[in-house]
């Protein structure tokens, strides 16, 4: 298993997180949300304690078990039991997390807890519709486009259309072949390079 997700501790998982993200030194990661960057340690705890205290939004932290440390976050949000609609958002990867099988393991774990073990029906992914890598991530995980939905909020005081996709129930069963064909220790080469891409998976061309 390259990577796991589990409940953010702030107390765990505050020090790896500022310390994984200290590598964008642009501060890209925040670009696209009304919160970050963080510039100590302290800040970001502070922010962390007050996000993981909301009842909405349920926090993780993402594990790379190569690195031994947390990497990333990724948030259920928006969800309707009663509808079976759950979202998967504030994902904040750190550049040890981008493009590192860990990140794709976590998503698809996070997928799975979603159909396998929460019985929910749709799984929905939006973000800034300028937000290229967000939207190439949800499409190249499977999610399907669904549309943009404009002028939508205010992020950092400009109008943002935001773009949504989606994961339902009846794409998972070979959504999950998938991304288990993909994950299995034979299609990485001995440099971790990956012999077939997940998209080729998916489409059946792999």
């Amino acid at each position: 298993m390259a990577g796991r997700f589990e409940p953010l501790d702030p107390d765990r998982h505050a020090a790896e997180l500022f310390d994984a993200n200290s590598e964008d030194w642009e501060g890209r990661l925040w670009t696209y949300y009304n919160f970050g960057p963080f510039p100590t340690l302290s800040e970001y705890r502070a922010w962390l304690d007050v996000a993981r205290a909301n009842p909405d939004r349920l926090y993780h932290a993402i594990r790379d078990n190569a690195q031994g440390q947390a990497v990333g976050v990724a948030v259920y949000q928006n969800w309707v039991p009663a509808m079976g609609t759950i979202e998967i958002g504030g994902l904040v990867f750190s550049p040890r997390l981008q493009r590192r099988p860990a990140a794709t393991e976590a998503m698809y774990l996070m997928m799975r807890r979603v159909f396998d073990e929460l019985g929910y029906r749709r799984y929905e992914w939006s973000c800034d519709s300028l937000n290229l890598p967000s939207r190439a991530a949800a499409a190249r995980l499977g999610f399907q486009y669904e549309g943009l939905f404009r002028q939508a909020m205010i992020t950092r005081r400009r109008n943002r259309d935001t773009t949504w996709f989606s994961v339902i129930d009846r794409d998972w069963p070979a959504l999950r072949a998938a991304f288990e064909r993909w994950l299995d220790p034979g299609n990485f080469a001995a440099d971790g390079r990956q012999r077939r891409r997940l998209a080729d998976l998916r489409s059946g061309a792999g």
